[in-house]
């Protein structure tokens, strides 16, 4: 059994390019994530205050580790405009060995 720190797949909505950019680009730069892929055109249906509603979104699939899956998480609510945004991790269970090493590399917390 591999040892190694465990890669998980981070999701999230947002309701514009903006904040979806702002998002990425700052847990990427903080190496909280080696990876956000922004997803264009998701609709969301969900109830919220009573009330069933649909937006159009764009959908993150953030990629990080098991070590830093706290920290981007926190990050992720400082900087979201939602008041209660998606924030949902599921760990990968099989991925090309190299990917998942490039993940880990680019997430780690002692690089500058």
């Amino acid at each position: 059994m591999s040892t190694a720190d465990p890669v998980l797949l981070l999701l999230t909505t947002c309701p514009d390019q903006a904040s979806a950019e702002r998002i990425a680009t700052t847990l990427v730069g903080e190496r909280l994530a080696a990876c956000v892929t922004r997803l264009d055109g998701a609709h969301s249906t969900y109830r919220w205050q009573g009330q069933v509603t649909t937006d159009a979104e764009l959908q993150l699939l953030v990629k990080t580790t098991a070590s830093r899956i706290d920290a981007a998480m926190a990050r992720l609510l400082e900087l979201h405009p939602y008041e209660l945004p998606e924030c949902i991790a599921v760990e990968t269970r099989a991925g090309l060995p190299a990917y998942l090493d490039w993940i880990r590399a680019q997430t780690r917390e002692d690089i500058v």
